[in-house]
This record gives C-alpha cells, sequence and structure tokens, in this order.
C-alpha cells in the first residue's frame, strides 16, 4: 500500500475531520491508492527514481538496509514479503539482493504495475492483491522475514490484525522489520509553530481530504478523501508481543529527510525541536517470531 508514503498534513493541505464509525473504509483508502498508483513514478514526480532502478540502482535507504541486516545479514537466498509493497520499487531492490520476494497490497493497479515493473527489470517477484490484515493461507509460513516501512500503520484499522498478519507469513525464528513514521510526527501538521491535528494512540478513525500526495498534485475529488488512523508505540508493541513476536529492538532516530512538517537544517534534514531538544521522527522495530 505504501511504498515508502507518508501522508504529509501542510504538505498535502489536508483537512481533518474526527469520525465514528467510519464505513467502507477500505475502499475509499483504495480508490486514492488506485489514483496514486497509477500516477506515481511515472515522471511526475522525482520521489520514486523508477529509471535509476531499472538502471541497476535501488530504492532503499540506509536504515532501511541496516536494520535488515542487524534482523537477517544478507538477505540473499531468504524468502522475504513485503507487505503494502505499492508498486513494488522495494520490494524488488530486495529482489536485487537475492531474496526470494513476493509483495502484497490491496490496490490492485499497484499490483499490476508490480508485475510489469518487475518483467521489464528482469526480476522474479511474486505480488499479490491482499489485505493485509487478513492475508491469503497461502502466505501462511513461508518467509524468513517480514518487511514493511514508511508510511505502514497510520492506513492500518487494527495494529493487532496487522501484527498478527505478519506473524502468521513467517516460519519460526522468522524476523519482522518495520520501519515507519513516530506517532508524535503523525500528530503534527508542523512543528514550527506546531500545530496538532491527529490523536496519539486510540485507533479512532480520521478522516482527510487532500487533491495532492506526498509525491503528485492535482488528484482528482472522488479520491481526494483518505481515512487514517493513530497508533501509538505502546499500541505497536504490545500487538507485535500479543501475536507471538519477540521484540528485539525498537530504534528512534532523531532527523528525518524530506518530510516538510520538520524544520529542515542546513544538511538537508528535518527534524523536530522542543525547546533546546529534539523529539524522534521515526522509529523502527525488529522482532521474531518464537
Amino acid at each position: 500500500m505504501a511504498d515508502r508514503a507518508v501522508e504529509n498534513h501542510s504538505a498535502d493541505g489536508r483537512i481533518a475531520h474526527r469520525v465514528r464509525g467510519v464505513r467502507d473504509a477500505s475502499e475509499v483508502n483504495r480508490k486514492r491508492w488506485d489514483a496514486l498508483a497509477a500516477r506515481h513514478g511515472l515522471g511526475e514526480d522525482s520521489y520514486y527514481d523508477v529509471p535509476g532502478f531499472l538502471a541497476g540502482g535501488a530504492a532503499l535507504n540506509e536504515r532501511e538496509t541496516s536494520e535488515m541486516a542487524a534482523a537477517v545479514g544478507q538477505v540473499s537466498g531468504l524468502d522475504l514479503v513485503h507487505l503494502q509493497c505499492h508498486f513494488g520499487l522495494c520490494t524488488l531492490s530486495w529482489a536485487r539482493r537475492g531474496a526470494r520476494v513476493t509483495g502484497v497490497d490491496f490496490s490492485p493497479v499497484a499490483i499490476e504495475r508490480a508485475r510489469r515493473l518487475a518483467a521489464e527489470a528482469g526480476l522474479t517477484a511474486e505480488f499479490v492483491q491482499a489485505d493485509v490484515r487478513d492475508l491469503p493461507a497461502s502466505l501462511a509460513g513461508r518467509f524468513d522475514v517480514v518487511f514493511a516501512s514508511y508510511g505502514v500503520l497510520v492506513w492500518i484499522s487494527s495494529v493487532a490484525a496487522w501484527m498478527r498478519s505478519a506473524a502468521s507469513c513467517l516460519r519460526p525464528g522468522g524476523a519482522l522489520v518495520l520501519i515507519d513514521i513516530h506517532p508524535l510526527v503523525q500528530m503534527t501538521d508542523g512543528v514550527q509553530p506546531l500545530v496538532v491535528d491527529f490523536p496519539y494512540s486510540g485507533e479512532e478513525p480520521q478522516t482527510f481530504h487532500s487533491d495532492v500526495s506526498y509525491a503528485i498534485g492535482g488528484l482528482d475529488d472522488s479520491v481526494a478523501e483518505s481515512v487514517q488512523y493513530p497508533h501509538g508505540l505502546g499500541e505497536i508493541v504490545t500487538a507485535a508481543a500479543a501475536a507471538g513476536l519477540t521484540v528485539e529492538s525498537l530504534t528512534e532516530w532523531f532527523d528525518e529527510k524530506g518530510d516538510p512538517r520538520l524544520v529542515i537544517g542546513d544538511d538537508g534534514r528535518g527534524r523536530f525541536p522542543v525547546g533546546n531538544q529534539y523529539l524522534p521522527t521515526s522509529y523502527a522495530l525488529r522482532a521474531r517470531r518464537r
């Protein structure tokens, strides 16, 4: 669903409305992600470097590769499933490093694009259209590692269901590598001045209306709505433990690239200043199936 995707508040000009009992939220979000998958990485944006990937590059940053190395070492020869893979750029980057990869996303448009991209790149990969909260039985117990990064859990109504799905994919001893935007940053519309328009936790659905994404603009009004969900770190770690995963590491980082909500320094990195201190901007959770 979100191949390193983050829906920024100010950058998207989104208007938030708290709602209760959202009906058909998955369909609302699927329509939006179908529209994004049809346009991302096709020359309108600089966010997805598809030509660079096809020329031999990789769509993975240092934090993704280092967390993966800490969890499993080299991915070559391992079975890896990427949850919410969008159109497969990161999934196929792991394939290029030697993993046997499967990508999962709820958008049929994204899955079809991922399959075409794999063929164009000459890489072997399986792509499955499915809701990550309720994965098909064919994925159960097949993988050495579950991977997901950036813009992941905010789209999920139940982090407990997401963690159960992730755990169900893993062989005994298999690892989960989850990297995501920190809940503190998800709360904000901007940090200078500080504007908070999203809960820290609780999973209560929030609707937003925006005609731009983190990568493109000019979206049709029919796909401008989205529904997102707050999950605190405590809820995330507790859900992992309840799903039968042993948490090995929870890392918080204090700088980020390319998030306009943050204060951008001379080094090009965004930070979240409070007084003379910084709050965390993203995190990595590594866990293992018992």
